[in-house]
């Protein structure tokens, strides 16, 4: 016998009120506790989604600014970097250089974001617009204000400016953070209409559709709106192994957790590594948390590369790709030994009926 709800019933029960272990039973077997705990999981992720992007790029504020000075130091040296740090409320992390070429090519290789250098009886200070174009704006406004309080004619340029189409610096940002989103959002698609796919099919065809999407993103940002002059191959493997890594990520996930992978999904590379990623706001102006496990983090990896390759070329280092190579293994081999567990695949077809008699 069963209920008006299609629960059975015990014999000689029916009509007896139910139980609250009962009500609470019949509720965890409904497709209503899994939406009930949805409802508050994406309310929760809706204030910290706010809450991480508002803390880490509302209001920058510089924590220490590694600045390259050429020798030898001039008297009115002292005076104008006492009075930066005084505009800025921060230190400026003041590294020594013996000619102007080294400390030039300390820039070139992001050791620095900027050059002090007396001339004169005044200073001059180059700033690296392709470093960090925060950066560079909050010391160039920061300069112009110090020099006529202090008395140090001070002369600010840029060195490495910005390409024309990208002004703020932030166009690698949003097509590194297309490659996350879409790489975990891809990778979901395949669990939700190709469920069917082994593990080594479903491996591949991330590999297909990040190498896809990354040579997309490459053309419209390129070719389509001339926001950038990206080196084509270069830019498309970056954004190619960003997407394949955040796609695996979501595998992993999936392996461990099913259903809830989203959500460890979201918190790693949305939370916490695209805030953390110092695409929008370089990492010097980030909480001083941020601005050191970023790096360690796909979306941070993915904007380093990215950066050095289009503004630094010749400077690339292999960091960021260790970082995305690390979690790219990391989530394959769980995905791999825990393949069994993955929801989706497919049996074996059923061999033959006359090689099974014999």
């Amino acid at each position: 016998m069963r209920d008006h709800e299609g629960d059975a019933v015990p014999h000689g029960a029916h009509g007896r009120p139910r139980t609250w272990s009962e009500h609470w039973a019949a509720f965890k077997r409904s497709p209503f506790l899994p939406a009930v705990v949805l409802m508050f999981i994406l309310a929760a992720a809706a204030g910290l989604f706010a809450g991480s992007y508002t803390y880490a790029m509302a209001n920058p504020t510089p924590r220490r600014i590694p600045t390259a000075v050429v020798a030898p130091a001039a008297p009115q040296q002292q005076t104008f970097v006492a009075g930066m740090e005084r505009a800025l409320a921060a230190p400026l992390q003041l590294t020594g250089y013996a000619t102007y070429a080294d400390a030039r090519n300390a820039v070139d290789d992001q050791r620095e974001f900027a050059v002090l250098r007396a001339r004169g009886t005044g200073m001059e200070l180059d700033v690296s617009g392709a470093s960090g174009a925060s950066v560079a704006q909050l010391l160039s406004e920061a300069a112009a204000k110090v020099g006529p309080a202090t008395g140090v004619r001070v002369t600010v340029r840029d060195i490495n400016p910005l390409q024309r189409g990208d002004p703020r610096g932030l166009a690698l940002f949003y097509i590194s953070l297309a490659a996350v989103i879409i790489g975990f959002v891809g990778a979901i698609q395949l669990s939700v209409h190709a469920r069917d796919l082994n593990p080594a099919e479903r491996i591949a065809f991330t590999v297909a559709y990040a190498l896809l999407g990354g040579f997309a993103i490459v053309a419209v940002a390129d070719w389509w709106l001339g926001a950038l002059r990206l080196p084509l191959v270069e830019s498309w493997m970056i954004l190619a192994l960003t997407m394949f890594t955040s796609g695996m990520v979501f595998t992993m996930f999936n392996t461990l957790m099913g259903r809830w992978a989203m959500i460890p999904t979201w918190g790693l590379m949305v939370l916490l590594g695209n805030p953390s990623s110092g695409g929008a706001v370089s990492w010097p102006l980030l909480p001083s948390v941020l601005g050191h496990i970023g790096r360690w983090l796909p979306p941070g990896a993915s904007v380093n590369a990215q950066h050095t390759a289009v503004y630094f070329g010749g400077h690339q280092h292999a960091f960021p790709f260790l970082v995305l190579a690390g979690w790219s293994a990391v989530s394959c081999t769980v995905f791999w030994i825990g393949r069994h567990r993955h929801p989706g695949g497919r049996e074996p077809a059923p061999a033959p009926a006359h090689a099974a008699g014999a």
